[in-house]
């Protein structure tokens, strides 16, 4: 017994850590966004500003246009999001459902696409994007999101859509309801968790991406969000701490709410008591 609560203190005490771990950066974060420039230059910083100030925000606001770059990054995320998940639903779907070397040939092109650098897709990338006029716009930076993020969106909802009972789709079958029925009425409101979390990992990941906005998006007022903080370095490298802290604290509460107001969603369980045995 003592050899089991000592492990299990360990676990909690190793997971504690992890937790700090990844907590410190964005406290710190937030700690240097309501410092004043006194304080940043301190040579005995501390966790708690003596004089906090608004000042950081106000900064940040007049030196960049943090909203129009906020909403250029919301439309690329939502829109990359939306496809993504309209696009990954159904083929994740017949992967799931039909086990044939197409089906297994594309689970490997799943697991292989995303060993590959974006440094090595860039050149191609954007010969194809310049041949399609798409270059320097929000929809060809859509059409970029939607590709890299599709790969790992068919992984994640092929595991759910096993998970549904096939139990049920037969059930249907002998009602007279055709494969699109079923897949609608059916089996995608039993994935509402996977596809919920699908969607929140294409939502978080086009809203943080940088490297193909930057490469892909030339003038100023189509620059999202993560482009338009490293505006905030100049021309030496030396950063202007403060507003930048401060606009990089905005740029991370999007994807926090989204997670907290979902959250609940991705772990609601809806499968429990679909099929009564």
């Amino acid at each position: 017994m003592r050899t089991r609560k000592s492990a299990r203190a360990g676990q909690y005490l190793a997971l504690l850590a992890y937790l700090v771990f990844l907590a410190f950066p964005f406290l710190w974060l937030i700690s240097t966004a309501f410092k004043p420039a006194r304080e940043l230059g301190s040579l005995h910083p501390t966790w708690i500003p003596k004089d906090p100030t608004l000042a950081n925000f106000r900064q940040a606001f007049d030196e960049q246009p943090l909203l129009d770059a906020a909403l250029n990054s919301l439309i690329a995320a939502v829109g990359a999001a939306v496809i993504a998940v309209l696009i990954a639903t159904p083929m994740a779907y017949v992967m799931a459902r039909h086990r044939t070397r197409l089906a297994k040939a594309a689970t490997g092109w799943v697991v292989v696409s995303q060993a590959f650098p974006f440094v090595l897709v860039i050149i191609p990338l954007f010969l194809v994007l310049k041949n399609l006029r798409l270059i320097n716009s929000l929809p060809g930076l859509i059409m970029v999101y939607v590709v890299w993020a599709l790969p790992f969106a068919l992984w994640m909802l092929v595991g759910y859509v096993r998970a549904v009972p096939t139990e049920l789709e037969e059930a249907a079958a002998v009602d007279g309801a055709g494969k699109v029925r079923t897949l609608v009425s059916i089996t995608a409101p039993l994935l509402a968790p996977g596809i919920v979390a699908t969607a929140l990992f294409a939502f978080i990941s086009a809203w943080n991406e940088f490297f193909f906005a930057l490469v892909l998006l030339k003038t100023p007022e189509k620059q999202t969000l993560p482009v338009v903080l490293t505006h905030f370095l100049g021309a030496e490298g030396v950063a202007d701490l403060g507003p930048l802290a401060a606009a990089a604290f905005l740029a991370t509460l999007p994807s926090l709410v989204v997670f907290a107001v979902i959250q609940k969603r991705i772990t609601g369980g809806m499968l429990a008591g679909a099929v009564k045995s």
